[in-house]
C-alpha cells in the first residue's frame, strides 16, 4: 500500500495520468524529450519520476548505448498500468464535463451526451473500438521481466478463459476479478457495485494455502499451464464466499447435479482474490487460429465488410439443418449479417469435443451465403447458468459487436437436477434477457423451434405446422443412440458433411474404449471379479484391454501416496487420468480401486465420459462379508486401531447411489459376477453380441 507521504508527494491526478500515459506509450524516450512531451520543465520531470518510483508506479532500469540523455528506461508496473487505467476514466470524465459546459455556453442546450459514470457499454457504437487491459508491447515486455520475481498463480483452464475475456475486452466493463463488494452486487442483484448489469461471478478462486501468503495490496502474477505469464494483478479484496448462497441465486439451486454447481463445491478453491489485471500477452491457441478473433478484431472486420447489423448466433453443438433454417429465418427476421459464435472453451461434461464441431462448422459453412455470413470462436468457459447465461453471452456478444442475439428454448440448461427435473423453465432465459434488453444492449431474436414437415419437404417452425401434416424430428439423445448404434441418419435432418465428422469422432460403441470401474470395500472381491472380467475381454479380441488394479496401482504409480482423504483422492485421479488415455485411444480400462468418496468417482467419470463410456460398477459385498474373508487380518487391526483411516471401519464409504450395476458377490461365484459385467456391457452395445 501506498503511504500517506507518498501519496502526498505525488503529482495532482492530470499530470499523474499524461506521465503515466507517455511513459505506457514512449518507454526508452529521453527525458527532455519526455517532458517535452507532457508539457513540464526537466525539474518537474524528475519530481514526478522520483515520485511515482517511490509509489511503486514506474520501475526504472539502466540502458547502454553512446547517447547520455538515454541512460534509462521506464516500464509501469502492474500498480502503475491499473493506476493508468482508472486515471483515464476519471480523464474523460472530467474532459467530458467540460466539453459539456462549453456547449452550453456556446448554444445554450445540453450536448445530449451521457457522462461517463452513466453511460453502458450499449451507448458505445457497435463498430467501434473496445477498452482493453493490455499494456503497449514495449511496456509488457518489461513487466515480463518484473512480474518473473512476483508470487504467481497457475491459472486453471477455466480461470484462463475468463482472463482471456477479461484482457481483450470480451468482458467489458469489467477491469480484473471482482472485488468482494462486486461479486456480493453480482450474485444478489446481477450488478457491479456502481450499478451496472453483470450476471456471472468472474472471481479469482484459489486455495487457502496460497490465499494465506497474499497480503491486499500485493500484485501477483498469472501463469497458463506451462508457466507463462500472461498478467498481472494487484490484490485488493480476499474473502471467503458462501459458495452455497452463490449456488442458490446464480444457478438457482444448490444442487450438484448442475456441474457449475460441482465445480463450486468440488473443485474450484476456497478462497476468492480480486482486483484489477494488467494484461501482457493473450493465450496462445495452436488450433484453428484463422477463426479466433478478439472484440475488436471482430469489430474490425465488420467495419471493413460495411456490417452494421450483425445477429449472433451461440453454439455449443454441432450444426444441422433444423439450426440453419434456425438462423436463416433469424437473419431474415432483424434484416441482419449473420455471426456464427460457438463457444470452444469448456462447455458441459458429455458435449461433442471443439475440434469435431469446428470441423462440422467448417463442412457446412458453404452453405450460407458467404457475403452475410462469417464464423469466429469464442474461448468462453460456460456455467450452464440458463436465464442468467442468456444475458452474460448477450453482454459478451455486444461486446464483440453484435447487434441482435438468438435466445434459445433452454438456453444453456444443463439438464435435469437431483429430481429428475429440468434447472430451468424452456422460456425462462428469453424472460430474463427480454427484461433486461435496453441494458444489454442488443435485440433479443426468440429462437424458432424447427421441425420437419415430411408433406412439405422442409422445416417450419413448430407453432405453423400445417394441420394433419407429419412432424418428423430427432432429438439430441436420438442422434447419439444412433451414432453409438451405427445406424443411419436421414439428409433432412443433417448434412452428410456433418454426420462424416460425427462417424469419424463417434463411431459405434463397440468399436469406442470405454471404463469399467468396481467400487466397494476391501476384500468385497472388485479385484477377482476384474481379473476375470479382463480375461474375458481378451478372449473376445478387438481391443487392447489394460487391468489398472488398486495394489498394482499403488505400487507402481502411487507408491509415495499415504492413505489419508487427499491422497486416496490423488490416487484416484491418477487411476481416472490413465484411464481416461486408454479410453481415449481406443482400448478397454479395467479399475478396481475403493474409491470411497462419491465426489471424486464423479470427477473421474466426468474425465473419461469426454471420450468414451463410463461403467460404474459397485461390488455390494457386505462389511461382515468382507471382515470374514480377510485373509491378512486388515479389518481386525483397523478396529484395534493400529490402521488408521480405513473405509468401512475408521473412514467413510460413499455407497454409489444409481451406478451402472451393482454386484451381489456373497452368493455367487466369480465366474457368474463377471458375466454379469459382461451382459451389462452388451447391453450398453459396448461389446458386440455373439
Amino acid at each position: 500500500m501506498i503511504s500517506p507521504e507518498t501519496q502526498a508527494a505525488l503529482p495532482e491526478e492530470d499530470p499523474l495520468f499524461r506521465l503515466l500515459r507517455q511513459l505506457d506509450l514512449a518507454p526508452d524516450a529521453s527525458q527532455r524529450a519526455t517532458a517535452q512531451a507532457i508539457g513540464v520543465s526537466l525539474g518537474t520531470l524528475n519530481n514526478h519520476l522520483r515520485a511515482a518510483t517511490a509509489a511503486g508506479l514506474i520501475a526504472i532500469s539502466e540502458r547502454s548505448g553512446p547517447d547520455r540523455r538515454q541512460r534509462f528506461a521506464y516500464a509501469l508496473t502492474t500498480r502503475g498500468a491499473a493506476t493508468k487505467a482508472r486515471l483515464t476514466d476519471r480523464f474523460l470524465e472530467r474532459k467530458l464535463a467540460e466539453y459539456d459546459a462549453l456547449h452550453a455556453e456556446l448554444t445554450g442546450t445540453e450536448s445530449g451526451l451521457l457522462s461517463l459514470k452513466k453511460r453502458t457499454p450499449l451507448m458505445l457504437p457497435n463498430l467501434a473500438p473496445i477498452p482493453e487491459l493490455y499494456v503497449s508491447y514495449d511496456s509488457a515486455q518489461k513487466l515480463k521481466v518484473s512480474a518473473g520475481d512476483l508470487v504467481s498463480h497457475d491459472l486453471t483452464p477455466r480461470q484462463i478463459c475468463d482472463l482471456e475475456l477479461l484482457m481483450n475486452g470480451g468482458f467489458y466493463p469489467l477491469k480484473g476479478f471482482l472485488s468482494e463488494e462486486d461479486y456480493t452486487g453480482v450474485v444478489n442483484d446481477m450488478r457491479l457495485a456502481d450499478g451496472a448489469l453483470w450476471p456471472m461471478p468472474i472471481t479469482l478462486d484459489v486455495s487457502e494455502k496460497f490465499a494465506e501468503a497474499i497480503e491486499l495490496g500485493q500484485d501477483i502474477a498469472l501463469r497458463d499451464a506451462e508457466g507463462v505469464i500472461l498478467a498481472t494483478m494487484t490484490v485488493t479484496d480476499k474473502w471467503v464466499p458462501n459458495k452455497a448462497h452463490e449456488a442458490e441465486k446464480v444457478f438457482g439451486a444448490d444442487d450438484i447435479a448442475h456441474p457449475a454447481v460441482n465445480y463450486l463445491h468440488h473443485k474450484a478453491g476456497a478462497v476468492y482474490l480480486g482486483g484489477p489485471v494488467t494484461g501482457i500477452q493473450q493465450p496462445v491457441h495452436y488450433d484453428f487460429r484463422a477463426r479466433r478473433d478478439t472484440p475488436n478484431e471482430l469489430r474490425a472486420y465488420f467495419r471493413k465488410v460495411g456490417w452494421r447489423k450483425i445477429v449472433a448466433f451461440q453454439t455449443r453443438n454441432p450444426l444441422h439443418r433444423a439450426h440453419q433454417e434456425l438462423t436463416f429465418r433469424a437473419a431474415r427476421e432483424a434484416q441482419a449479417n449473420l455471426l456464427i459464435h460457438p463457444v470452444v472453451g469448456m462447455t458441459k461434461p458429455g458435449d461433442v469435443d471443439h475440434f469435431t464441431r469446428v470441423r462440422c462448422y467448417e463442412a457446412v459453412l458453404d452453405k450460407y451465403p458467404q457475403a452475410t455470413t462469417t464464423m469466429s470462436l469464442l474461448n468462453l468457459a460456460m456455467r450452464m447458468a440458463g436465464p442468467r447465461e442468456a444475458v452474460w453471452h448477450g453482454i459478451i456478444r455486444r461486446n464483440h459487436g453484435c447487434t441482435h442475439f438468438i435466445v434459445g428454448r433452454d438456453h444453456a440448461g444443463p439438464g435435469k437436477n437431483s429430481q429428475g427435473q429440468d434447472f430451468y423453465g424452456p422460456y425462462d432465459a428469453q424472460e430474463l434477457f427480454k427484461k433486461h434488453e435496453a441494458e444489454i444492449g442488443l435485440e433479443m431474436v426468440d429462437f424458432k423451434h424447427m421441425v420437419y414437415v415430411q408433406e412439405k419437404a422442409q422445416y417450419y417452425p413448430a407453432n405453423e405446422v400445417p394441420a394433419g401434416d407429419t412432424v418428423l424430428d430427432i432429438s439430441g439423445t436420438e442422434l447419439r443412440r444412433r451414432l453409438r448404434e451405427g445406424l443411419d441418419i436421414p439428409e433432412w435432418f443433417s448434412f452428410p458433411e456433418v454426420v462424416t465428422e460425427l462417424r469419424r469422432t463417434s463411431p459405434p460403441r463397440s468399436k469406442q474404449g470405454f471404463t469399467v470401474f468396481f467400487t466397494g470395500f476391501s476384500g468385497s472381491g472388485k479385484s477377482t471379479i476384474a481379473n476375470a472380467l479382463m480375461v474375458k475381454l481378451m478372449e473376445m479380441g478387438g481391443r487392447p484391454v489394460t487391468l489398472l488394479d488398486g495394489d498394482i496401482v499403488r505400487k507402481n504409480l502411487s507408491s509415495e501416496l499415504g492413505f489419508s482423504k487427499e491422497h486416496r483422492d490423488l490416487n484416484i485421479r491418477r487411476i481416472g487420468y490413465v484411464a481416461s488415455e486408454i479410453t481415449k485411444n481406443g482400448g478397454i480400462a479395467i479399475c478396481a480401486p475403493i474409491a470411497p468418496y462419491a465426489t471424486t468417482r464423479r470427477a473421474v467419470r466426468e474425465d473419461i465420459e469426454a471420450f468414451g463410456a463410463f461403467v460404474e460398477v459397485h461390488v455390494a459385498t457386505s462389511i461382515e462379508e468382507c471382515e470374514r474373508r480377510d485373509r491378512k487380518g486388515l479389518y481386525r487391526l483397523a478396529r484395534e486401531g493400529k490402521i488408521k483411516e480405513f473405509t468401512g471401519i475408521s473412514d467413510p464409504y460413499d455407497v454409489p447411489a444409481s451406478p451402472e450395476l451393482r454386484i451381489e458377490t456373497e452368493n455367487a461365484d466369480v465366474d457368474t459376477c463377471a458375466h454379469q459385467v459382461l451382459l451389462k456391457l452388451e447391453s450398453m452395445g459396448l461389446i458386440a453380441a455373439h
